[in-house]
């Protein structure tokens, strides 16, 4: 049996500076507390049993706080605006994505979506995937979001701030203005505000200076005279006394950048969940490699129709996974197995007791390059000098980056044909 530990859980506890034991196979043992380069930050720790590689959790929690980009209705994607579920089948989905309407898939009990669960909003008609995410967004912020009949006037505050989003970040974007929106929504409506003022306080957090280096990264040199803008938009929009602090200048910059440092991307795709499901299916091997060309061919028309942007995306706030630090050799890895906002953490090699659990910020390819390489982009990207063991082990190595190493490798081809030409001559 393995531990589910979810945040709200974890926040109780964690106020006690310790974690309670979850089953008898897996528990957090404890906490402790120590300096990143530009926050304070507290490292994840397993006592005392080894974990093996892929073994299936860590521990599954749902977020705090998320929201979808923008983008999505751009491009007619359909999520569950609570967990992000898609809310096509995955018929519709592929039609949707290679622009081709006579598409049709076998299989359809293999679809994770049940159309007849949706729930749409009695006033402004947004859908979530059931009654129970409804009624969590409702309770949690969407009765003060919601635009009723003004989703259509461009003049309600909400709107205008949306449409100057758009404007600055769109798409693809890398934090998305909404979400402020319902952390101040929730805090007004929660009967607990110093609660949720201390669950973002314990996200991780940056020097004003930082912050403002971390918001010219996320949003560009050109829009920075357009963070004033942004912030009175947001004042007038859904101004709180609860958190008034977060309406400064500093204090606005500072949230922005807690949810751009902090914010876990998310993609959901009908498609792919088919797709798995199919996966599973004992069906002959002809028939399987038939479906298998099938799948090929209506990923190329949608490679050809909608480019990369296949998911429907968005970002979320894991109080959990936003503790983990970063490693160029990670021993787990971020998953989503249910197709929507619940995050997995899997072991990608043995944990042995005491031993920190650190996900990577760099993808796979990112990660075999050079340490030069790696340190620049965390640098540039997140703002910090890793200092990992890999890193450490290389960092005698020369200071050239991986394209360097790729142009002197061409340059060494290049001069090799040459005096394979002038021997052939």
């Amino acid at each position: 049996m393995l531990a589910l530990i979810d945040d709200v859980h974890f926040w109780k506890w964690q106020r006690n500076i310790r974690i309670a034991a979850e089953s008898s196979d897996i528990f957090f043992g404890y906490f402790q507390r120590g300096q990143a380069i530009f926050t304070r930050r507290i490292s994840v720790k397993f006592v005392p049993k080894k974990l093996r590689t892929n073994e299936r959790l860590f521990f599954k929690y749902n977020f705090a706080f998320g929201y979808l980009f923008g983008g999505n209705e751009f491009y007619r994607y359909a999520a569950c605006e609570y967990c992000l579920s898609p809310l096509e089948i995955a018929e519709e989905n592929v039609r949707r994505l290679s622009g081709d309407s006579n598409i049709s898939l076998p299989f359809p009990e293999m679809n994770v979506v049940d159309q007849s669960q949706h729930v749409p909003c009695r006033n402004c008609k947004v859908v979530y995937c059931s009654q129970n995410c409804f009624e969590s967004a409702w309770s949690e912020y969407h009765q003060l979001l919601c635009l009723d009949s003004a989703r259509l006037d461009p003049e309600h505050p909400l709107n205008k701030l949306c449409d100057f989003w758009k404007n600055i970040h769109f798409p693809p974007e890398t934090c998305s203005i909404l979400l402020f929106a319902k952390l101040v929504a929730k805090l007004r409506l929660s009967s607990n505000k110093a609660e949720i003022l201390e669950r973002i306080a314990e996200f991780c957090h940056s020097t004003v200076e930082l912050d403002s280096s971390l918001i010219h990264k996320l949003m560009g040199e050109q829009f920075q005279e357009q963070i004033e803008v942004l912030r009175q938009m947001c004042h007038d929009a859904f101004y709180c006394e609860e958190a008034a602090a977060w309406f400064t200048p500093d204090g606005f910059r500072s949230i922005l950048a807690l949810i751009g440092r902090n914010g876990q991307g998310v993609g959901t795709s009908s498609l792919s969940a088919w797709l798995k499901n199919c996966e599973q299916l004992n069906i002959p091997q002809i028939e399987r490699k038939r479906f298998d060309k099938m799948v090929d061919r209506i990923y190329e028309k949608c490679d050809e129709e909608s480019g990369s942007f296949l998911n429907c995306e968005g970002s979320a706030l894991y109080m959990l996974q936003s503790l983990c630090n970063h490693s160029c050799d990670p021993n787990a890895d971020i998953t989503f197995p249910y197709h929507n906002h619940v995050l997995v953490l899997r072991a990608t090699k043995a944990i042995f007791p005491g031993e920190e659990i650190c996900v990577s910020y760099l993808n796979e390819c990112d990660r075999d390059r050079s340490r030069h390489s790696r340190s620049k982009a965390l640098s540039e990207n997140y703002l910090f000098h890793c200092g990992c063991s890999k890193c450490e082990a290389q960092k005698n190595d020369p200071d050239v980056t991986s394209e360097d190493d790729d142009d002197e490798e061409e340059d060494s081809n290049y001069e090799d044909d040459e005096d394979e030409n002038e021997v052939m001559k």
